[in-house]
């Protein structure tokens, strides 16, 4: 892994992954407006007057090597955003997170390319260790997403964070290893071919 990650397009399964840019401001405010996702207390998404500050605050996380944020394109429509984060160069290891979709792409390949597309470049490309994901104990949704992935769940830090709303959040752990990458690679792109 570099010393600093770049920003990169990674394409592929019929989606697109930008380097987040203000452009995408937007577009992301209809995506969070698509199934109101943005008012939802237990995600880290921004309702549609708060998405410039947090888009400037994914652009200074990268400017400062922490983060690499990234808009989610299918076809040409940003339907979300998702990002790396908590990158550590040193093992190398890194977590995904931050992710919203439009709720027009719910249950679609949207979520499942997307990863594939992240978890690929981390391990394959950037030679990851590990590779985690984060969520609180009330977003059962993302949960499952993360179990589907094949992710290992490494137990609750309990009283860990607090909501938007102030409430205490419980964050569930899940990590995936370079060594269990193979065989979850295979299965993510058999389940992407099938359809």
């Amino acid at each position: 892994m570099p010393g600093h990650l770049s920003p990169v397009a990674l394409a592929g399964h019929g989606i697109r992954l930008e380097p987040l840019a203000r452009e995408h401001v937007a577009a992301l405010q209809d995506a969070v407006d698509d199934g109101d996702v943005g008012a939802l207390a237990y995600v880290s998404v921004p309702p549609r007057e708060g998405m410039a500050a947090w888009v400037e605050h994914a652009l200074d996380m990268r400017e400062a090597g922490r983060e690499l944020p990234f808009a989610i394109l299918a076809g040409d429509r940003v339907v979300g955003s998702t990002r790396f984060y908590d990158i550590d160069l040193s093992v190398p290891t890194l977590a995904i997170g931050y992710t919203f979709l439009a709720a027009s792409v719910w249950r679609t390949h949207v979520n499942t390319a997307s990863k594939r597309l992240l978890l690929g470049h981390a391990f394959d490309t950037l030679g990851a260790q590990s590779v985690h994901f984060h969520t609180s104990h009330l977003n059962l949704r993302s949960q499952a997403a993360i179990e589907r992935l094949g992710a290992r769940k490494d137990g609750i830090l309990r009283a860990h964070k607090r909501h938007k709303d102030g409430s205490l959040r419980d964050t569930h752990s899940y990590s995936i290893l370079a060594a269990e990458w193979p065989a979850i690679r295979a299965r993510l792109d058999a389940r992407l071919a099938a359809g």
